[in-house]
């Protein structure tokens, strides 16, 4: 790796940002870009709104890096950054998006698949889950991937504490009928 510039500590790129420099701003970019991008990933339907909510994020970043907390680990205040700016996009782009209430649906019964889970790979797990509706896969990313309480998850969203577990609920079966589909057409297809 000749060509790879010599990053700097993460207090300095930080301190840099906080100076404005152009260059610890594009090198603290390069350096999360990764890490950045699968959180987004989850939360957008495609992979140029994930890029959208990356690049905004990021902003948010450096225009607020003063309320940074250096005793905090920085990815943890990154990742919450990028979640709110995923949340930040779903309401402009879905303000009437229908939600189920969970008084309208029945209980469901959770018996997951382990072997469907282990034999896909992340990316196929990742676009079954990008399948999902906006507001299915929205509630799904708060509550399974990043630990968000049904109490937090209406309040972010301006929904009752039911419709998050109505959708929780209906994401996990659309999943379920996604993997046994998957499972389904790898299996069924013949050996050659």
């Amino acid at each position: 790796m000749a060509n790879t510039p010599n990053i700097p500590p993460l207090s300095d790129l930080l301190a840099g940002c906080l100076r404005n420099h152009r260059q610890s701003q594009e090198l603290l970019y390069r350096q999360f870009y990764g890490y950045a991008m699968s959180v987004c990933l989850r939360y957008a339907p495609t992979r140029e709104g994930a890029l959208e909510v990356l690049n905004d994020g990021f902003l948010k970043v450096f225009t607020r890096l003063e309320q940074y907390d250096p005793a905090m680990p920085f990815k943890s205040w990154l990742r919450r950054i990028l979640i709110n700016t995923a949340l930040d996009h779903y309401r402009q782009e879905v303000r009437h998006h229908y939600f189920d209430d969970v008084e309208q649906v029945g209980q469901t019964i959770m018996s997951e698949s382990a072997d469907a889970h282990s034999q896909l790979a992340h990316e196929e797990l990742l676009a079954l889950i990008q399948r999902l509706s906006p507001a299915y896969r929205l509630v799904f990313n708060l509550y399974v991937m990043d630990g968000f309480t049904h109490d937090e998850i209406a309040a972010q969203l301006g929904i009752s504490v039911g419709a998050s577990k109505s959708n929780l609920a209906r994401a996990r079966e659309k999943l379920r009928s996604y993997l046994k589909h998957v499972n389904y057409d790898e299996y069924a297809r013949p050996n050659r």
